[in-house]
C-alpha cells in the first residue's frame, strides 16, 4: 500500500493531466466544437494546478514505479517550465484558432497529452520509460502540426515531422538496444553503476556502448532540432499554424533538452570523456548554422526556426561543459528562452492584414509609427535574443559561456561569442526595419486581450529579469545539484 501511495504521489501532476485530458475529450465529444473555448480554459487551469502540485516535490528525491520514474528538483524545475510554456501557448492559440476556423476541442486535449509525455520524459529513470514518454509526446505533436486540414502547408508540415520523427525514434531505439546489449540493463541507476568502474567498464568502455550513446544522442538531438538533425525545423515551423509553431518552439524544446541533460549526465556521466566531443560538435554546428542560415530568411517563422536551432546550440554549450554549473546554465537559459520565444510569437500572431496572417519580415517595416507598442515589445525581444545587456537573453548566454570557461572549453566559448555577434545582425535588422524604414500597410486586426496580456507580461519579464535572476539561479542551482547528487 505504501509503495502504491508513493507511486501515485510522485506522479500526481501527470495523473491529474491524464485524467483531465480524458474528461475534456469526453466533454468535447458531447458538446462539440462550441465548447472549445471552455475546454481550452479548463486545460490551462489543469496545467496550472499540475504545476502547483509539482512545486512541493522540489528538494526531495523519490523513486517510483519500480525505479522507472524519478522526482527530484531537476524534474520539478523542468515540469514548471513545460506547464508554463504549454499554458501560455494555449492562451495564445485561442484568438487565432477562432479566426482561422480551426477552434477544435481536440487541440487543447492533444496539448495536454503531449505535456503528459513531456513530464514523463523529464522524470524518466529508465530507457524504457524515457521512450514511452517521448513517443506519447511525439504522437500528439504529429497530429497538432497537421491540425489545419484544409491547408496544404500544414498537412505537409505534419507529414514531414512524422516521417523524420519516426526515423529519429528508430535511431534512438537502436542506440538503446545496443546499450542494453552491452551493459545488460536499461535502468539509469544500473547503467551508472556499470560505468562507475565497479566492474572495470569505466576504464575501457565497450565500443558498442559508445556507439549506442552516439545513436541515443542523435535521436535526442533531433528532438531539440540540433544540427545535423535540424532539417525538419524550418519547414514545420513555417507550415504549421502559428500557435502550434509557438508551442513547438517552447515546451517540447525545453522537455527534450532537459531529457538530454538527464540522460547524458546521469547514466552516462562516467563516460563524459567519450561523449563530450559529440556534444561539442553538435553545439558548434548548431550555433554556426543558426547564425548564418537565418540571415537570408524573409519569412519570420523560418527565421525563428533557425534562431531556435542557434539557441539550442548555446544551451548545449552547458551540456558540453558536463558540470553542475553547466546544468545550472542550461536551466537558466531555457527559462529565459521560454519567455523571449512566446513573447515574439505573440507579436507574430498579431501580424494580420485584411483578415489574413502575414509572415514576411518586410511586413514589419515602419511598425514604430503604425503600432509603437508592438514595435517596442518586438524590439525588446530582438535585443534580448541577440544577448544585449541588461535584458534577459544576455544572462542566459553569460552563464552557459561561464560554465564552458570553467571547464576549459575556451574554443567553444569563443565560437559561441562570435556566432552571437553574427546572429545579432538579423535580430537588429528587424529593429532597423521597424524604426527606420518607411511604414508598410498597418496591421488591421485588433490585438486580442489574450495575446496583448502575454506579450506585455513576457516583455516586462525580459526587461526586468535582473530582479528575478538570483532566485531563478538558486532554484536552477538546486536542480542541477540534485542531478549530480543522484
Amino acid at each position: 500500500m505504501t509503495n502504491a501511495m508513493t507511486n501515485f504521489e510522485a506522479a500526481a501532476p501527470e495523473l491529474l493531466i491524464a485524467i483531465f485530458a480524458m474528461l475534456l475529450l469526453l466533454l468535447g465529444v458531447f458538446r462539440g466544437n462550441s465548447a472549445t473555448r471552455f475546454v481550452t480554459w479548463l486545460a490551462v487551469g489543469t496545467l496550472i494546478v499540475a504545476g502547483i502540485i509539482a512545486i512541493p516535490m522540489s528538494g526531495g528525491y523519490v523513486l517510483a514505479f519500480n525505479n522507472l520514474f524519478v522526482v527530484d528538483t531537476f524534474a520539478v524545475f523542468a515540469k514548471l517550465l513545460i506547464v508554463i510554456a504549454a499554458a501560455l501557448a494555449l492562451i495564445l492559440s485561442m484568438p487565432f484558432n477562432a479566426r482561422a476556423g480551426i477552434d477544435q476541442f481536440e487541440f487543447p486535449v492533444l496539448i495536454l497529452l503531449s505535456v503528459l509525455g513531456m513530464m514523463m520524459m523529464v522524470s524518466a529513470n529508465d530507457l524504457i520509460s524515457l521512450y514511452i514518454g517521448l513517443e506519447l509526446q511525439s504522437l500528439a505533436l504529429y497530429i497538432i502540426a497537421a491540425i489545419r486540414r484544409d491547408s496544404l502547408r500544414s498537412s505537409e508540415a505534419g507529414l514531414k515531422y512524422f516521417v523524420l520523427g519516426a526515423l529519429s525514434s528508430g535511431i534512438l531505439l537502436y542506440g538503446m538496444s545496443m546499450i542494453y546489449g552491452f551493459a545488460g540493463t536499461t535502468s539509469f541507476i544500473g547503467l551508472a553503476e556499470v560505468f562507475s568502474g565497479s566492474d572495470g567498464a569505466a576504464a575501457t568502455p565497450s565500443i558498442g556502448v559508445i556507439l549506442g550513446i552516439v545513436f541515443v544522442a542523435a535521436g535526442l538531438a533531433f528532438k531539440v532540432s540540433a544540427v545535423p538533425f535540424h532539417m525538419w525545423t524550418p519547414d514545420v515551423y513555417e507550415g504549421a499554424p502559428t500557435p502550434v509553431t509557438a508551442f513547438f518552439a517552447s515546451a517540447p524544446k525545453i522537455a527534450a533538452m532537459a531529457l538530454f541533460v538527464r540522460v547524458m549526465l546521469e547514466p552516462f556521466g562516467e563516460l563524459f570523456v567519450q561523449w563530450q566531443q559529440v556534444i561539442w560538435a553538435i553545439s558548434v554546428a548548431s550555433m554556426i548554422l543558426g547564425a548564418l542560415a537565418a540571415i537570408s530568411q524573409t519569412n519570420i517563422k523560418r527565421l525563428m526556426a533557425y534562431s531556435s536551432i542557434g539557441h539550442m546550440g548555446y544551451a548545449l554549450v552547458g551540456l558540453a561543459a558536463g558540470s553542475e554549473a553547466g546544468a545550472q546554465g542550461i536551466l537558466l537559459y531555457l527559462t529565459i528562452y521560454l519567455f523571449m520565444n512566446l513573447g515574439t510569437f505573440g507579436i507574430i500572431l498579431s501580424m494580420c492584414r485584411q483578415g489574413r496572417m502575414v509572415e514576411n519580415i518586410g511586413d514589419l517595416a515602419g511598425l514604430s509609427r503604425t503600432n509603437p507598442k508592438m514595435a517596442l515589445a518586438m524590439g525588446v525581444m530582438m535585443f534580448s535574443m541577440a544577448g544585449i545587456p541588461p535584458l534577459a537573453g544576455f544572462f542566459g548566454k553569460l552563464y552557459v559561456f561561464l560554465a564552458a570557461i570553467q571547464s576549459e572549453l575556451y574554443v567553444l566559448a569563443v565560437i559561441g561569442l562570435l556566432t552571437s555577434v553574427v546572429s545579432a545582425f538579423y535580430y537588429l535588422r528587424i529593429v532597423k526595419l521597424m524604426y527606420f524604414d518607411e511604414p508598410a500597410e498597418a496591421f488591421d486586426q485588433p490585438v486580442g486581450r489574450e495575446i496583448s496580456g502575454i506579450v506585455t507580461v513576457t516583455t516586462v519579464i525580459t526587461v526586468v529579469f535582473l530582479i528575478f535572476l538570483q532566485p531563478v539561479l538558486n532554484f536552477a542551482g538546486q536542480a542541477a545539484a540534485s542531478l549530480f547528487a543522484a
